[in-house]
C-alpha cells in the first residue's frame, strides 16, 4: 500500500482540510435549507395567489350562467376567463356532465389526472396539485361550481372548471435562488480555508517549535528551552518539555561527571601503574633465565608470575590506550606502505605465519596510506581473538574494493561463530560473550580498540557470522582515511600496546 505524501499527512493540512470541510459541509447545509424555505415560500404564494385570482373569476361569471349551462355557455365562460387573465397564460377547461369546453382548441389537458377531477366531484372544494411535464412545472387547480341556498348550505352545480398556468416565472425565481446559494458557498469556502490557515499557524507554530527544540536536543544541545506563552494545552505541553529538558541535563551532565572521573581514574591508575610493572618485567625476564636452574616447583610459580605480569602489562597497555581514545588524544601517522607485506610482518612476529592461511596480492600491489602501528594493532587483534576463540582454519583475507574505493580485510575462522544475541555488543569495551572467558587472557578491549582504530582511519568494522559456521570480521579501509573531528594526524605518537 503506497504511504501518503508527507504535506498530505501534515497536520497543517488536516486542519486545513477539517476546517474546509466543515465549512463546505455548514454552507451547503444552510444553503440547502434556505433553498427549500424560500422555494417553498415563493411556490405557496404563487399558488395562493393563483387559486384565490381564479376563485373570485369564476365566481364573478358564474352568477350570469343558467342552472343548466350548454356547450355555448361553457365555451363563452372559458373564453371570458382566459381572456381575463392572458398575460398569465391561462388555460382553462369547463365540463358540465358530458359537456366539456376548453379554451384552447384541440386542448388535451394532459396534466389534468383523474385523481384531481374525481376530487373536484366528490369533495366539492378547491383541488390544486403541481404537476411537471416535458421539464416544465405547471400548477394544476380544480374548482367546482357550487350555489348557496337560503339557510346558508352550498350546494353542488355540477359545472366544474379547471385552470393549468405554467410557473414560468417561479421558476426563475428558483434557479435565481439556486445561483445565489452557489456564488455565496464558494466566498464562505475561501474565508473558511484563510480562516483555517489562520488558525493552523497559531496552532502548529508552537509545535514547530518544540519540534526544532526537540531536534537541537538529539544534537546534544541540553540548553534548549521553549518560551512557554498563554495557558492552553500547547502551553503546558512546552512547560512539560522544559521541565523534561531541566531533569536531562541535570541527568546527563551527572552521568558526564561520573563517566570523566572513571576515565581520569583509568588512566591515572594506568599510568601510576607503567612503572612499578616495567620493574616487575625486568625481573621477570631475569627470573625466566634462571627457571631452568631452579625446582620444579618453583619454576612452575616462577612462570606463573612471568605470565600474570605479562598479561598485566597488555591490560595496562589497553587501558592507556582506551583513555587516549577518550580523552580525543589518540592521533594517525600516516605512510604509504605495502599491506600484504605489513600483514605478513604482523603473523610472523607473533608466530603465527603456520597456524593462518592468507589470500594476499603480491608485492606492492596494494599500497595505502595507513598508520603502520595501527594497522599492525587491527590485523593482530582480529587475527588473536580467532585464533583464541575459533577453530581452524583461521583465513585473512586482503584485497582492493571499488565501490567506494578502498581496502577490504576479511578475518574468518572455522569456529562455532559468535551468539546473536552477543553480535551487537562484541566491539563494546570489556564484553565477553560467555561467563566462562571471565578469566581468559583476553581484557574484553582488544576488539573496542581494534574499532577504534578503524574508525581514527575514517573506514567501518563489522562481525557476523558465516554460512557454513564460523566468525567472520571484516574492515573496510578508505582510500584517503576521514578523520573524525577533534583527531589530530601526521605526528608520531610514540606509544606502545
Amino acid at each position: 500500500m503506497a504511504r501518503m505524501p508527507g504535506a498530505v499527512r501534515s497536520l497543517r493540512f488536516r486542519l486545513v482540510a477539517g476546517f474546509a470541510l466543515i465549512a463546505a459541509v455548514s454552507a451547503l447545509g444552510t444553503g440547502a435549507l434556505t433553498f427549500r424555505e424560500a422555494r417553498t415560500g415563493v411556490l405557496q404564494q404563487s399558488q395562493d395567489t393563483v387559486v384565490n385570482q381564479f376563485r373570485d373569476s369564476v365566481d364573478a361569471l358564474t352568477p350570469g350562467i343558467p342552472s343548466r349551462p350548454g356547450q355555448q355557455d361553457l365555451t363563452a365562460l372559458v373564453e371570458n376567463l382566459a381572456a381575463t387573465h392572458r398575460s398569465q397564460h391561462w388555460r382553462v377547461l369547463a365540463t358540465y356532465g358530458g359537456l366539456r369546453a376548453g379554451s384552447q382548441p384541440g386542448d388535451r389537458f394532459p396534466e389534468l389526472t383523474a385523481e384531481l377531477r374525481k376530487s373536484v366531484r366528490t369533495r366539492n372544494v378547491a383541488v390544486f396539485q403541481r404537476v411537471h411535464t416535458g421539464g416544465s412545472s405547471s400548477l394544476v387547480v380544480g374548482l367546482p361550481v357550487v350555489y348557496g341556498t337560503g339557510d346558508g348550505g352550498r350546494v353542488a352545480s355540477g359545472l366544474a372548471c379547471y385552470l393549468v398556468v405554467p410557473q414560468t416565472t417561479e421558476q426563475r425565481y428558483v434557479t435565481a435562488l439556486v445561483g445565489s446559494v452557489e456564488r455565496a458557498a464558494l466566498p464562505a469556502l475561501c474565508l473558511a480555508v484563510l480562516l483555517a490557515l489562520f488558525v493552523a499557524r497559531g496552532v502548529l507554530r508552537p509545535v514547530r517549535a518544540l519540534r526544532q527544540a526537540t531536534r537541537r536536543m538529539a544534537a546534544g544541545h541540553l540548553d534548549t528551552r521553549l518560551s512557554v506563552n498563554g495557558s492552553d494545552e500547547l502551553a503546558d505541553l512546552s512547560a512539560a518539555f522544559n521541565e523534561t529538558a531541566v531533569a536531562l541535563e541535570r541527568s546527563v551532565s551527572e552521568l558526564r561527571r561520573m563517566e570523566a572521573q572513571a576515565r581520569r581514574f583509568a588512566a591515572d591508575v594506568s599510568h601510576e601503574l607503567r612503572t612499578p610493572l616495567a620493574a616487575m618485567s625486568a625481573v621477570t625476564d631475569v627470573l625466566d633465565e634462571e627457571a631452568a636452574g631452579l625446582e620444579h616447583g618453583t619454576a612452575e610459580a616462577v612462570r606463573l608470575i612471568s605470565e600474570e605480569t605479562e598479561r598485566l602489562v597488555r591490560l595496562v597497555n589497553d587501558l592507556m590506550e582506551v583513555s587516549r581514545f577518550d580523552a580525543g588524544a589518540a592521533e594517525l601517522h600516516l605512510d604509504e606502505i605495502d599491506l600484504a607485506e605489513s600483514v605478513r610482518r604482523t603473523l610472523a612476529a607473533r608466530g603465527w605465519q603456520e597456524r593462518v592461511e592468507v589470500r594476499l596480492p603480491g608485492p606492492e600491489q596494494l599500497r595505502l596510506a595507513v598508520d603502520p602501528r595501527r594497522f599492525d594493532v587491527v590485523v593482530a587483534n582480529l587475527v588473536g581473538n580467532a585464533l583464541r576463540h575459533g577453530a581452524p582454519p583461521v583465513s585473512v583475507t586482503l584485497a582492493r574494493h571499488a565501490e567506494p574505493p578502498g581496502v577490504r580485510l576479511v578475518v574468518a575462522d572455522g569456529g562455532p561463530g559468535i551468539a546473536p544475541e552477543a553480535l551487537p555488543h562484541v566491539f563494546d569495551r570489556f564484553y565477553k560473550a560467555s561467563s566462562a572467558r571471565t578469566r581468559s587472557e583476553s581484557s574484553g578491549l582488544g576488539l573496542a580498540i581494534t574499532a577504534e582504530n578503524v574508525r581514527l582511519h575514517g573506514g567501518a568494522v563489522r562481525a557476523e557470522n558465516a554460512a557454513g559456521g564460523g566468525a567472520v570480521f571484516t574492515v573496510e579501509l578508505p582510500e584517503l582515511p576521514e578523520r573524525p573531528a577533534g583527531v589530530p594526524a601526521g605526528v608520531p605518537s610514540g606509544e606502545d600496546t
